[in-house]
């Protein structure tokens, strides 16, 4: 890469028209304004400026140079400012959550972004465990997990929510105990083992040995899919409530009522020693109408 410094050299002979002026505003000598146009000029492999005298006119690589080195000496003006200003309504917003939450946060989000069309939402779906990583790796800034980070040394988590899970059924089954829901298999999805565990180690804690006990009865990936086969008759799952109201047949499915109500707590994880931008505790606050300090 061309070094800046000859660049504003560059930049500042032009402006002053004369090699002794610039000398004196960069506090130079002539002979090392000289030696950075040299330099200049050996880096691009081209002539930029014709000598006369003691002047000088730009070559038509000299004006090309000339206008990348302001483009350039602008860019960096605008980050430098950009840095300083932290602005709560604009910048990228790298977010991610599993598909149930993503369903009640993400059309928030995009009203928000309509609110403030100079924020821009990345927003992606994904399991807890890739959720994790996906910080690790400062792929996203922040991430809404339904359980605490494993990695709790470097990332935190905030409570910020909590939703009623539900076991749903097909509406034509007869829900008997645990054993009739072993007969009837299971519909997995990307959360259906932290959510079965959650559900059923509070109502069938002498029964539950895990989600691998239940037969196999599908696996859906997409969160606006996973009731299909369950209302096709398939197998159960169990999802947050939202999830199920939002199915576009409700009539297909029925929600199972157990002795115990268990509800999925959400947190909001970040990097420990990672401070955030401010937007970030606008767009939390507005979402969940909790402090946030990021």
């Amino acid at each position: 890469m061309v070094n800046p410094v000859w660049l504003k050299t560059f930049i500042t002979l032009i402006e002053q028209g004369h090699f002794t002026r610039t000398a004196e505003v960069l506090a130079m000598t002539q002979p090392g304004v000289s030696q950075h146009i040299k330099k200049l000029e050996e880096y691009y492999q081209t002539s930029l400026i014709n000598r006369f005298g003691k002047q000088f006119e730009l070559t038509p690589s000299g004006e090309t140079v000339y206008r990348f080195a302001q483009s350039l000496i602008e860019s960096e003006v605008q980050l430098r400012e950009s840095l300083i200003k932290d602005h709560p309504y604009s910048g990228i917003c790298r977010i991610s959550s599993p598909g149930a939450l993503g369903l009640n946060i993400y059309p928030r989000l995009i009203e928000l972004q309509k609110q403030y069309p100079e924020l821009s939402i990345h927003y992606e779906v994904a399991p807890n465990h890739r959720i994790e990583e996906e910080l690790l790796n400062n792929h996203i800034d922040c991430g809404l997990m339904t359980r605490k980070p494993k990695q709790e040394s470097v990332l935190s988590a905030h409570e910020v929510s909590s939703e009623q899970l539900c076991l749903v059924v097909p509406a034509t089954f007869s829900f008997t105990g645990y054993s009739s829901l072993r007969k009837l298999g299971l519909i997995g999805h990307p959360d259906a083992s932290h959510h079965v565990s959650l559900m059923f180690q509070e109502n069938f804690p002498e029964e539950f040995r895990g989600i691998g006990s239940f037969p196999d009865h599908g696996y859906v990936n997409q969160i606006n899919q996973i009731l299909e086969p369950v209302a096709s008759g398939l197998g159960f799952t169990v999802l947050p409530v939202s999830v199920v109201q939002s199915f576009s047949r409700p009539e297909l499915l029925k929600m199972v009522e157990l002795p115990c109500t268990v509800d999925e707590t959400v947190f909001l994880v970040t990097k420990t020693h990672k401070p955030l931008a401010s937007r970030y505790s606008f767009l939390f606050e507005t979402l969940f109408s909790t402090p946030f300090r990021g």
